[in-house]
């Protein structure tokens, strides 16, 4: 029986229980498990701001999760190309991402590959956001 491989993606600044949750149930849905950790200019490229965290303290950080079997740089958003070169059989990505156009295009080509795409449930009780904007917070006020 062949190990499943599973693959998600993330910039994973200020690690926090959100990101830990996925970690976690993407590691229940396979045996070996990829994580693409955004590199700092593609993450300012997306986000119009660099991550607090540095690229290789995150790696490291990502890289002790015992759910995570290998951690890759995260240099475009190329799903498929990630597929290219790590052929992976499932794909774990946020709640927040499914039914949105470029999802359900990827799902279809995805579906074609024989990949599974799989959805968790986005943890509403905190994100990298809230944490950043209560220390931008807790910064103005002194």
């Amino acid at each position: 029986m062949s190990k499943i491989r599973g693959y998600t993606t993330g910039v994973f600044d200020l690690f926090h229980v959100g990101h830990l949750n996925i970690l976690k149930k993407a590691k229940s849905k396979c045996d070996h498990l990829i994580v693409g950790v955004t590199t700092d200019k593609l993450a300012r490229e997306l986000k119009n701001r660099p991550p607090v965290v540095p690229y290789q303290e995150r790696v490291q950080l990502v890289e002790a999760i015992r759910y995570v079997d290998k951690v890759v740089p995260q240099e475009e958003v190329d799903e498929l190309a990630d597929w290219d070169r790590f052929k992976f059989d499932r794909i774990f990505k946020g709640s927040d991402w499914e039914g949105k156009p470029k999802w359900v295009e990827l799902e279809k080509k995805f579906q074609k590959k024989g990949v599974e795409v799989i959805f968790f449930p986005y943890t509403n009780t905190t994100s990298t956001t809230v944490i950043r904007g209560e220390l931008t917070d807790l910064l103005s006020d002194e």
